[in-house]
């Protein structure tokens, strides 16, 4: 009889937990760039980060019975941020790398792309590969995968380091730097958005340097790592991902 009443009080007690209201659910804080349209960018109208991670992890964590709290932070300090306990998840548009898998863990790949190199409209060589700006003076985000790779290839004569892709495309506008490169989902987004109507994304050259974006958790955070991934593999095989990524102009 004792044994009786105490599955019955377990089973009570697990429909209470699965009848609480969302505000009771654990709340994750999540880093997003309030600069990476579209996958997260700071919408001035309602003054909170959009784009597809937020839709994303916010669909994720539906899904997995947890609730999101959106933090803006600069790309360069999401992984500080994160294992200082600042945040607890990364939202952004990050690439999984060697690098980084040393300092976090990454969920299933999102979505992969490669950079995009743009340069002033009134320039009209066509750029085909990173030889074709040998000796010029280029841009790159700082934290991203491409400065590393654009400073050892020795090619050009400057790779100036800027905090956000915004910056980078008002020097290439005004003539400071003959190029840029930077996720080409988000330049093409900005450009497409009519930001930058003197900036030119160059259609003929091939990206070097291609990755695919996932979702950062600490290393200690297997568990919440886990559900990440299996709310993600849900979404991702009833055509969430799809929606989500084709809202944002993202096929």
């Amino acid at each position: 009889m004792m044994l009786k009443r105490f599955v019955t009080g377990i089973a009570a007690a697990a429909a209470l937990f699965a009848a609480l209201p969302a505000s009771a659910q654990q709340t994750y804080k999540v880093g997003s760039t309030p600069t990476g349209t579209p996958f997260t960018f700071l919408d001035t109208k309602t003054n909170t980060i959009q784009g597809i991670m937020v839709d994303l992890i916010t669909a994720i964590g539906k899904e997995a019975g947890f609730q999101v709290q959106v933090e803006p932070m600069q790309f360069s300090t999401l992984i500080a941020g994160l294992n200082a306990n600042k945040i607890d998840i990364i939202a952004a548009a990050m690439y999984i790398t060697p690098a980084r898998q040393e300092a976090v863990d990454f969920s299933a790949p999102v979505y992969t792309y490669g950079e995009g190199l743009f340069v002033a409209k009134s320039d009209t060589k066509d750029y085909t590969k990173l030889e074709d700006l040998k000796g010029e003076v280029v841009g790159a985000q700082v934290g991203t995968a491409y400065v590393e790779p654009l400073k050892k290839s020795g090619l050009f004569a400057d790779v100036k380091i800027y905090d956000t892709i915004p910056d980078i495309m008002r020097d290439v506008n005004a003539g400071r730097i003959k190029a840029g490169f930077a996720d080409l989902p988000i330049v093409a987004y900005n450009l497409q958005l009519g930001n930058f109507p003197d900036v030119r994304l160059a259609k003929g050259y091939k990206s070097q340097i291609v990755g695919s974006v996932g979702i950062g958790v600490r290393k200690t955070d297997g568990e919440l790592l886990k559900k990440i991934n299996t709310a993600l593999a849900k979404l991702q095989g009833d055509g969430t991902v799809k929606k989500i990524l084709a809202k944002w102009g993202q096929e």
